[in-house]
């Protein structure tokens, strides 16, 4: 990926003919774009994916209450309740992909994989795969740049900003390079994490981007959980062999194209959707009266 792939297509064909792991081109293209070594770009890898485990570790351990109200601690109650729905690594997972994100709406330090918005997804699923399946390091991190590399695609050919293609283009793009990067990790054929690709996007296609008060709080930390779940999901999918049906570039063009057509409000804008409710639009003009008295204090 010295010259960034236009498609999924030419990456696959590119690793095949040259009998190389998917991360390899994405590594290649990291380090010639910034001029940068190779013990570097793995260094900047570790830095970042210690940051999300950080993230997580800080949202099931800490005060996790944001200004709006709307945050209060979410993640320790999941993580604490004593009744599990399938499993406890079911649970774990889940807790970790709100408590991530829990840091970032209460203003803490996280990773942008590929959004804000969507920053707990990749920490909740890669810390638990890690976990659950007692993986390296460095398989993690080279699950991070099969990620990066899933992303810079999404990125050429739809969207991963909620502004531009709704939240199908956040979270529905982070849960799909979680979801390549668990099968990779796993040790997939390059066809199955493609395929796990796909089948995600497929499972997020339209989903809007209605954030209440216009902040990154409700309904994102929750769908950043339930992201992560269709990520494992979509992943177990593609590990038995099955087919995405529809091949993974033309999922991406879908998302784009739906995008397209997405009315304004509903990508980001708070005009629709949950912001719309009468309850949501109650929060926003709380949130307003907080924020015109803090200026005024100031």
């Amino acid at each position: 990926m010295s010259v960034l792939f236009d498609n999924f297509r030419a990456w696959q064909q590119y690793c095949e003919q040259h009998n190389l792991p998917l991360y390899v081109p994405v590594l290649e293209y990291e380090r010639e774009q910034k001029g940068n070594s190779e013990e570097f770009v793995w260094q900047g890898l570790a830095r970042a994916y210690q940051v999300m485990k950080e993230a997580v570790q800080t949202g099931l351990t800490q005060d996790m209450r944001s200004r709006s109200g709307m945050i209060n601690n979410g993640a320790k109650k999941v993580f604490h309740h004593p009744l599990n729905v399938l499993s406890q690594e079911f649970k774990e997972m889940i807790s970790s992909a709100l408590a991530a994100k829990e840091v970032n709406s209460c203003m803490g330090r996280i990773v942008a994989a590929p959004t804000a918005g969507a920053s707990g997804i990749l920490p909740g699923i890669l810390t638990n795969l890690q976990k659950i399946h007692r993986l390296s390091d460095r398989k993690i991190l080279e699950g991070l740049l099969v990620a990066a590399g899933i992303a810079l695609i999404i990125e050429q050919n739809a969207s991963l900003a909620g502004a531009v293609g709704g939240c199908q283009a956040e979270t529905g793009s982070a849960a799909a390079m979680g979801a390549g990067a668990i099968v990779y990790c796993l040790g997939g054929s390059i066809t199955q994490v493609f395929n796990a690709v796909a089948i995600t996007i497929q499972c997020m296609l339209g989903l809007v981007c209605d954030p209440v008060a216009g902040l990154v709080e409700v309904p994102c930390v929750v769908r950043n959980a339930s992201a992560a779940a269709i990520a494992y999901s979509s992943a177990q999918i593609a590990l038995a062999d099955v087919s995405s049906v529809i091949p993974v570039d033309e999922c991406v063009q879908a998302m784009g194209e739906i995008g397209q057509s997405m009315e304004t409000r509903y990508k980001e804008t708070a005009l629709g959707g949950l912001a719309a409710t009468p309850t949501g639009q109650q929060i926003a003009q709380k949130v307003l009266i907080q924020d015109i008295e803090i200026l005024n204090e100031e």
